[in-house]
Formats: structure tokens, sequence, C-alpha cells
């Protein structure tokens, strides 16, 4: 398996990974809209744009956008989608996805990833709810899903309201 940044040719394939991927989950499919939309408002941040690539063809895809913790407009990015292709689930694409794009956004500077989802899979790579860190998501009611996963560059006196980009207000 090879991991890379995306580029424009990877674009159709991501589209179809994150129509495949959340298929059976949202109706419709907006996560695949979601990344269209994020790079469109050029708001998809091209070094955390990480395709997973097995024999020429793109099986997953992981992206982040830029987030704002209250004020604060630079330490923070929102993650996701995450998506792999059904029938790689469980043959560890999503993992290396999740760990190259955290050690990417960690490379990069930035202080903390942002994402809402299961905390049973985001876990164990090291993301805990939001809360614990005092950052609280745009909806009350993903708290039980919000969570955080701090790197090298996090300011724990950064705390209160996380927003994501635009694109995930049009959702």
């Amino acid at each position: 398996m090879l991991l890379r940044q995306e580029n424009p040719a990877d674009r159709e394939a991501i589209h179809a990974v994150h129509l495949a991927a959340f298929a059976k989950h949202s109706v419709p499919v907006v996560e695949a809209k979601l990344v269209d939309e994020l790079r469109a408002d050029g708001d998809l941040i091209g070094a955390l744009s990480i395709v997973a690539e097995r024999d020429g063809v793109v099986v997953g895809h992981v992206c982040c956008s830029p987030g704002r913790i209250g004020e604060d407009t630079k330490s923070a990015v929102g993650l996701g989608p995450l998506g792999v292709l059904p029938e790689f689930h469980a043959a560890g694409v999503g993992s290396a996805l999740m760990h190259a794009v955290l050690g990417a956004a960690d490379a990069l500077g930035h202080g903390a990833v942002v994402l809402l989802g299961d905390p049973g899979y985001y876990s164990r790579f090291g993301f805990v709810l939001a809360e614990r860190h005092g950052i609280t998501p745009p909806v009350a009611e993903w708290a039980p899903h919000f969570q955080v996963r701090t790197l090298g560059a996090h300011n724990p006196s950064l705390q209160g309201e996380f927003r994501y980009s635009p694109a995930f207000d049009r959702l």
C-alpha cells in the first residue's frame, strides 16, 4: 500500500471512495460532497489530504481542513472525512491513513486535530473527548462523539468552541 498526498487526477476516485464508504451510514452521502466543497472553497489542506493506493487504485482517503478554537484560527484542524472502500475495511488502510495524517499535522506545527466520530475507533489514535481539553462542539448534541488529539504544538490554554470550515455548515 502506498500513502501519498492527493493530486488532481485522484479527485474522481476520492469522490467514489467516500460514496462507497458511507453508502450505508449517510443518506444522502454527504461526505463525498463535503470533500468536493472543501476543495472548491480552498479549505482542503493539500499536505493533509492523503490517499491510500493499492496496485495503482485509490482505496482510501483522509483529509483535514482549517478549524478555529474560539478566536484562534491557526492551531487546530478538523479531520474528516476518513473513507475506505468497503472491500478494504479491517485491512489496516484506515489506520495507516490516520497515522499518516496525524504525523503530517504534527510536522506542520498544528496543535490539535478535532473530529466527530466513534470514540471506540478513534481512541486507538490518542483521541479523547474534546471536553477534557475545554473544547466544545458547534452542536451541543455532538459532545459524546466530539474528540480531539493534541499534538506537539498544543497550547493547553486554548479552549472554547471549535468551528469547522464553512463547507461543514452547508451540509
